[in-house]
């Protein structure tokens, strides 16, 4: 057996309080993007923390209408590639259609779409840009077959507790079709959806708030030692 290769780090002072993505998602195959292995994906839009983390991408998708300057903003900061939430949900059609390109343009590596997005409203996209789409998958129910012929080309899954069973049946389905997946809080039920079939794993950070609570703490008993 091979001994492991030797994997030089390097950092400086200023930088090394990086977000680390858990080690075991290096078990993960990856996907390869536009010739970018990707097999970790962590999913945010603070731009403070798309800017410290070692990931491979961001996913950035939030709970409001897509809007350009946000994409703009994200697009800007981040030295790795970025998939862009571009809508789906309240946001159809041709407004999607346009911040999907006005995504491209900016960079994006990909864009992602919300589980109840029209199947018209994704066939809009994909006649418009020359970047994958990712159709995000919340329920075994799902009609996979149908959304990949209207254009996706990448499966985001996100099925909470169900997400490995949700993984391992599209695997079932589509031998080859690329997965990014949400691995959950622990190495084992990250492990657990990649021997599902997922291909890349997303991973939810700590807060803005958490991080630096801990970093205050420190502050705090460092204060404390110098009275002492």
């Amino acid at each position: 057996m091979s001994e492991k290769k030797l994997i030089p780090t390097i950092t400086t002072d200023l930088r090394k309080d990086l977000i680390e993505v858990p080690k075991v998602i290096a078990e993960a195959s990856g996907m390869r993007v536009f010739g970018k292995r990707i097999k970790s994906i962590i999913f945010t839009t603070d731009i403070s923390i798309i800017a410290n983390n070692d990931a491979d991408a961001v996913i950035a998708v939030y709970p409001f209408t897509p809007h350009p300057a946000i994409i703009q903003s994200i697009t800007m900061v981040a030295n790795i590639p970025v998939f862009s939430g571009v809508g789906g949900g309240l946001t159809q059609g041709k407004r999607s259609a346009n911040i999907s390109l006005f995504a491209e343009a900016q960079g994006s590596i990909g864009v992602v779409v919300n589980a109840p997005t029209p199947l018209e409203t994704i066939r809009e996209i994909y006649a418009n840009i020359d970047i994958p789409i990712v159709g995000t998958i919340v329920s075994e129910y799902t009609d996979i077959k149908e959304r990949l012929d209207a254009g996706v080309s990448i499966l985001n899954v996100s099925g909470g507790a169900d997400t490995a069973k949700i993984v391992r049946k599209i695997r079932q389905e589509f031998p080859e079709i690329a997965i990014m997946a949400t691995g959950g809080p622990t190495e084992e039920s990250i492990l657990e959806t990649i021997e599902a079939g997922a291909n890349t794993i997303t991973y939810t950070p700590p807060t803005n708030g958490a991080l630096f609570s801990q970093k205050m703490e420190k502050y705090r008993h460092q204060e404390e030692s110098n009275y002492q």
